[in-house]
């Protein structure tokens, strides 16, 4: 007798199984793993397919066996499949939440009302429905004890909270989405990290014109404290950004460096390179800038 459940029942068991495991072991943050992976996604999709075939092969291999079996074997094998796996617990529970009389035992629930020969019957409400009703009254006195009785947070609290926590979370991914910084939001960095950056970038495409060391070539010294363009993160940031004085300055580097990029190598600059004595000093140039607070 067949005593393993049916397919309908196999595949959604072993695919959630599956899918389940893969959202314990995956860190995808908030995001469920098959959206925040598109990878997930497809690996999801292919164990589905992979289910699916699995099935139909082994339809097919039981369909091919039968074939090859005497009528004797047919018979004790139909016989055998006739007694087909049940769900006790679920259909008894199934049942119960139903609340119906069976067929047979309509007779005693029969109501004398005739309209034009069809029976009334006397149900009672599904205990289900009257389970869910008893739910909504406990839920209604635990709400009006909670918000009207003992005053809690109102629409206006929650309000407030919700927007104190999105403020947060806004923060966050930009202290972490550094390419969104611009000449409205940079800030001087001084993580080891972003100045070694910023020093790559410097040496990788400054030093034809500011020389090594800042001391300045067909560029201006970067060492003193005058600035053509002005100083501090946010003026060295957009020079960069947006170029020099128009016909003999600096090119626009935005469209070869990034936004964090940018912000590295100013924050470079100020840190690391002005204020030191270079070999070859140029002579200033611009005036002297003084950051204000």
């Amino acid at each position: 007798m067949k005593n393993i459940a049916p397919w309908w029942i196999r595949i959604p068991l072993l695919f959630f199984t599956i899918f389940a495991l893969m959202e314990y072991f995956i860190d995808s943050g908030e995001q469920p793993a098959f959206i925040a992976f598109p990878m997930a996604g497809a690996f999801l999709l292919f164990i589905l397919i992979l289910l699916i075939a699995i099935e139909l092969i082994l339809a097919a291999i039981e369909n091919v066996m039968f074939q090859t079996l005497t009528d004797k074997g047919k018979e004790r094998y139909l016989a055998s499949a006739s007694k087909r796996w049940e769900w006790t617990w679920g259909k008894k529970t199934y049942k119960k939440l139903l609340g119906s009389k069976p067929i047979e035992a309509e007779g005693e629930i029969i109501l004398d009302h005739n309209y034009d020969g069809i029976r009334e019957l006397d149900n009672k409400l599904p205990p289900w429905w009257v389970y869910m009703f008893y739910a909504t009254i406990i839920f209604g006195v635990i709400y009006l004890a909670r918000f009207h009785v003992f005053n809690d947070y109102d629409q206006d609290l929650e309000y407030e909270q919700e927007i104190a926590a999105a403020q947060l979370e806004i923060e966050e991914y930009k202290r972490t989405a550094k390419d969104l910084v611009d000449v409205n939001t940079v800030e001087l960095l001084t993580d080891a990290s972003d100045i070694n950056a910023g020093k790559t970038i410097f040496e990788s495409n400054c030093v034809a014109c500011h020389m090594a060391d800042g001391g300045g070539g067909i560029g201006p010294n970067l060492t003193d404290q005058n600035w053509i363009l002005g100083g501090g993160i946010k003026n060295v940031f957009n020079t960069i950004s947006e170029g020099g004085r128009d016909g003999k300055g600096m090119v626009a580097w935005k469209q070869i460096l990034k936004p964090a990029e940018m912000a590295q190598v100013s924050s470079y600059i100020l840190t690391e390179i002005n204020g030191t004595t270079p070999a070859n000093p140029k002579a200033p140039e611009g005036d002297i800038w003084v950051e204000t607070p």
